[in-house]
């Protein structure tokens, strides 16, 4: 979790080895990311995944309600292995 604790949190990096999946852990996981007492409170928790759209909606994430003002630097190959 990257966070000002204030009023913004990204969570980032988030992955279950291919061995451990299915077993829940990525449910459990934020889980506890979401019931920490010092993640509460944010204006905005933010993510980014590729295909896990279905999981993290069901802990209330959406598309961007506003991509009109929402920005970003995107760099695919920042660590010279493209996506």
């Amino acid at each position: 979790m990257v966070t000002d604790f204030a009023t913004y949190g990204y969570i980032a990096d988030v992955f279950v080895l291919p061995e451990w999946r299915g077993r829940g852990l990525s449910k459990r996981l934020m889980e506890a990311i979401l019931a920490h007492p010092g993640l509460q409170g944010f204006r905005r928790l933010t993510l980014a995944t590729r295909d896990a759209q279905g999981l993290y909606a069901r802990f209330g994430f959406t598309t961007s309600l506003r991509p009109d003002w929402q920005m970003e630097r995107f760099n695919p190959n920042v660590y010279g292995d493209p996506l």
